[in-house]
């Protein structure tokens, strides 16, 4: 079996069409690593991306992705309701096959330092690759976004990056380098325009105000569609099921006369998480992944000669 690791990239940038069109081309040209999924999102202005293929391929690859941001994408002009302290916000690595937690680690290390020489870019390590317990938290480490941290670093000693300068980039911002388990990303669209149900419903699910362990969420506000959102991240699905908080946050909208209106998910998800969905709604008794078709033909696929 191939050893393989999966990335996810999100830089800030979702409107600039040029911006995104560029770094789209850089990553399809890579001959080693599959593109699995590219989103960009105008209202939380950043791109989604999602890379799979060998870990030192991977890592190059990524690496090129962040130079390119930190060329193309100028954080003293960027605006966004999703939380964001760089260019390149956010570089997760993620064990698929045949590669262990352990190694991800170095590799976010090697890529925050790699990067950090390359750019004068400091870069915090978060989540499995934290070195501070209280780095371990994205949320933590991205708390006061680009404009927060432009004012302390060099200032709090809190603030002194892992890797890199003790100042933050003049257009770059600073960036967050990680190892960590799949992430789903969810986001759940409340009909109405009044942003403080979004945040009292997001306090209920989040695990920092005693909601679910493995949920970080936050209200945000849609303009554009005249809605707000209560945006997540379930960092295990497994502990924490998708229907679980879905059903959680349609219970506290209701208190509020409020409907739900629909739900979404950025970028990909593993197969096993929709089916505990499907299984919880369906009432399904004894069923199990391997009963989806197309599993069954990727496998038989697999072993064909």
């Amino acid at each position: 079996m191939a050893r393989l690791i999966e990335c996810v990239p999100n830089f800030s940038e979702g409107k600039n069409k040029q911006t995104i069109e560029t770094i789209h081309t850089l990553i399809v040209q890579h001959p080693e690593v599959t593109l699995l999924d590219f989103t960009p999102d105008a209202d939380h202005n950043r791109t989604d991306v999602t890379l799979i293929g060998p870990p030192e391929a991977v890592k190059a690859l990524v690496l090129e992705i962040a130079l390119k941001c930190v060329e193309l994408i100028d954080m003293n002009k960027h605006k966004g309701e999703h939380p964001r302290m760089g260019a390149i916000d956010v570089v997760p690595f993620i064990p698929i096959t045949e590669v262990g937690m352990s190694e991800c680690i170095q590799l976010a290390n090697d890529f925050a330092k790699e990067f950090s020489e390359k750019t004068n870019v400091p870069c915090y390590l978060y989540e499995e690759a934290a070195k501070r317990e209280d780095r371990r938290n994205l949320a933590d480490v991205r708390r006061g976004e680009y404009e927060g941290l432009k004012a302390e670093i060099g200032k709090n000693p809190q603030k002194i990056p892992d890797y890199g300068p003790n100042k933050i980039h003049p257009t770059a911002g600073a960036t967050a380098v990680g190892a960590r388990f799949f992430l789903i990303a969810f986001n759940v669209n409340l009909g109405t325009t009044n942003i403080k149900i979004a945040d009292e419903i997001a306090k209920v699910v989040r695990h920092s105000s005693g909601g679910y362990r493995y949920v970080k969420a936050k209200g945000f506000e849609i303009k554009e569609k005249g809605i707000v959102q209560v945006s997540m991240n379930l960092t295990n699905y497994q502990k924490t099921s998708i229907f679980r908080v879905f059903e959680t946050i349609k219970n506290e909208a209701e208190r509020y006369g409020v409907p739900v209106i629909g739900s979404e998910i950025v970028g990909l998800l593993p197969l096993e998480a929709i089916v505990d969905s499907a299984t919880h709604y369906l009432r399904l008794e004894k069923f199990t992944v391997d009963q989806v078709l197309e599993k069954r033909l990727l496998e038989i696929q697999k072993v064909s000669p």
